[in-house]
C-alpha cells in the first residue's frame, strides 16, 4: 500500500521559514519523480517544485529562489525548504509522487503565513 506523509506545516509570520517532510513507503521511491503541489482556499492545485529521479527540479516561478526541493532516496523522503515565506504561500501543501503516468498524493499538510 503506498503512503505518502507529509509533515512540517504550521503557522508562521512573514518572511519566516518551513521545512516540509514527505516521507513515502510502498513505492521504489528512486525511480519515482517527486514533488509539491499547493490549494489554497477556492483555488486550483498548482505545481510548487518536482525534482526526478536524476534530481533535476523544476519550480514554479512564484517561489524560484526561495523554495527548494530535494530528496533523500536511502530514507525515502522529499523535502521543501520555504525561506521569505508570503501571506500568498497560505495553502494545504501535497506531497505526489509521479511516474509513467501513475500518481499517488498524500493527505496535505497546512501551511498559514500570517502576523
Amino acid at each position: 500500500q503506498v503512503q505518502l506523509v507529509e509533515s512540517g506545516g504550521g503557522l508562521v509570520q512573514p518572511g519566516g521559514s518551513l521545512i516540509l517532510s514527505c516521507a513515502a513507503s510502498g513505492i521504489i521511491f528512486v525511480i519515482y519523480a517527486m514533488g509539491w503541489y499547493r490549494q489554497a482556499p477556492g483555488k486550483q492545485r498548482e505545481l510548487v517544485a518536482t525534482i526526478r529521479e536524476d534530481g533535476t527540479t523544476n519550480y514554479a516561478d512564484s517561489v524560484k529562489g526561495p523554495f527548494t526541493i530535494s530528496r533523500d532516496n536511502a530514507n525515502h523522503t522529499v523535502y521543501l525548504q520555504m525561506n521569505s515565506l508570503k501571506p500568498e504561500d497560505t495553502a494545504v501543501y501535497y506531497c505526489n509522487a509521479g511516474q509513467l503516468g501513475i500518481n499517488h498524493w498524500g493527505q496535505g499538510t497546512q501551511v498559514t503565513v500570517s502576523s
